[in-house]
């Protein structure tokens, strides 16, 4: 066979493979999670990072920014999308998934990060010849090119509506929550401007890792012993990793006498062990016991009380994240996989009980900022029935003289005080006992009785408790 005869090479430049940037491609490929598998950022990005690691070329720096991109880009996900329609002649809705996650690691860079606007063009760019292919590529290079004319404040000038319009919608625009949620935040807020703006800019930065030292097998004063760490600044279990230091190169929580727990959650099993009793301290049930942090708190006050603790979850897999947890508790405990709502116990079995019931997650999230996106204002229909019956199961749990916690990390008033005005209704042996002071130190806790923690104020997760004493 005769060799056929070459075709002539255009002229221009040779074709240049474009560069793999490994921190780049780990934030595109925890992104994609995020958004194929509806994965959480905070449960992809470890074992990515840590894998990650295992490369000479890749560093402790690396980590962190692939981090600071992943992370800010989920939470300005609503801002940026806003531009990026802008600057597109089609809906967002018809741009490909992984081109809108690479164009938002973009937008985040330019507006969102220190990184030269050259550099951060080029890098995205490379980033999607990579991932998506010459093509699309070129699509990214004009977009991000039109972005880069102006800073945050510029577009946001453009893009969001007037205040005096349409308050909610620009507050939506401006701090990147969906605008159902920014008003359910208001209305259990209340007040004027600055408190929901405050509000949802703490929504928008990164939280410090916060460490719990468990009564009788860890001490803060150990904690504080690690590299950046401070106080904390309200539970005396609590210590601040200032510099978001890495939580399993502690010696304490790689033994279990320490774990990783917002300080809000602490401070909710605090006031529950804390609540006067009429009677006998000896039985205590975490009603929703999974993941396990409340219930490992619990378990080490309890213990060091002489009391048992029952930690019932749910689910299977959950239930055992709590043993795991509870594991090397130095008192008596026990984890068992049950229905709350089908109690797996006798009525007035316990002299505590907490219910930290499932919920929409709106406390939470400067942790897992994409649960802003996926929510719906239907959601909470599909809870409330769960909440009331999880409440129910606990009054009708604990003794007479007992005391009930009823905690959710939502501060929507249709999951806090709505559940237990409903409740109470039907529960009529029951009384609100004031919480606040059970939070010792802890400013502007409200009127009471019952206790809502805000991120803004108090630096924590938007935790509420109510508690509740059985009367008859």
């Amino acid at each position: 066979m005769s060799e056929q005869p070459r075709r002539p090479r255009k002229p221009g430049k040779p074709y240049r493979r474009p560069q793999k940037d490994p921190v780049r491609i780990l934030a595109f490929e925890a992104l994609r999670a995020v958004d194929e598998r509806d994965a959480y950022a905070n449960l992809v990005l470890p074992p990515l990072l840590r894998k990650a690691r295992e490369r000479d070329d890749f560093d402790a720096r690396d980590a962190a920014l692939a981090t600071e991109l992943v992370y800010g880009t989920l939470r300005r996900q609503g801002t940026y999308d806003a531009i990026i329609a802008d600057c597109v002649d089609r809906p967002l809705r018809e741009v490909d998934p992984p081109v809108l996650d690479v164009l938002g690691l973009g937008v985040h860079q330019l507006l969102g990060t220190r990184i030269p606007s050259h550099a951060a063009v080029s890098a995205t760019v490379e980033l999607a010849r990579v991932v998506l292919g010459d093509g699309r590529a070129k699509f990214v290079n004009a977009v991000l090119r039109k972005v880069a004319r102006d800073d945050l404040d510029g577009w946001l000038e453009r893009v969001a509506p007037p205040y005096d319009e349409d308050p909610e919608d620009h507050l939506a625009v401006v701090h990147s929550h969906p605008r159902w949620v920014v008003s359910a935040l208001w209305d259990s807020l209340g007040g004027g401007r600055s408190g929901v703006e405050e509000l949802l800019a703490a929504d928008n930065e990164r939280p410090e890792v916060t460490l719990v030292a468990r009564p009788g097998r860890a001490t803060a004063d150990e904690l504080l012993g690690e590299e950046a760490a401070v106080p904390g600044r309200w539970s005396p279990y609590a210590v601040r990793l200032s510099e978001g230091g890495e939580p399993g190169a502690v010696d304490a929580v790689r033994e279990n006498r320490a774990g990783v727990q917002d300080e809000g959650s602490q401070l909710v099993a605090l006031a529950l062990a804390n609540a006067p009793l009429d009677g006998p301290d000896r039985r205590w049930l975490d009603g929703c016991a999974g993941p396990g942090g409340k219930a490992a708190l619990l378990g080490a006050l309890a213990a060091e009380r002489g009391a048992f603790l029952l930690a019932s979850e749910k689910q299977p897999h959950r239930a055992g994240l709590v043993a795991k947890a509870l594991d090397g508790n130095p008192g008596p405990y026990q984890v068992i996989a049950a229905d709350g709502t089908r109690p797996a116990w006798r009525p007035g079995s316990f002299d505590r009980v907490l219910v930290d019931v499932p919920c929409t997650g709106l406390g939470a999230l400067r942790r897992r900022p994409e649960a802003r996106w996926r929510r719906r204002p239907e959601d909470l229909d599909g809870f409330a029935p769960l909440q009331r019956g999880l409440l129910r199961s606990a009054l009708e749990a604990v003794r007479v003289g007992g005391v009930v916690g009823y905690a959710t990390c939502s501060p929507h008033l249709a999951e806090t005080r709505a559940v237990v005005a409903d409740v109470l209704k039907q529960f009529p042996d029951g009384e609100l006992v004031d919480a606040r002071p059970l939070l010792p130190g802890v400013p502007d806790l409200g009127e009471g009785p019952d206790v809502q923690l805000w991120p803004h104020v108090h630096g924590t997760d938007a935790m509420y408790l109510a508690l509740i004493r059985r009367t008859a």
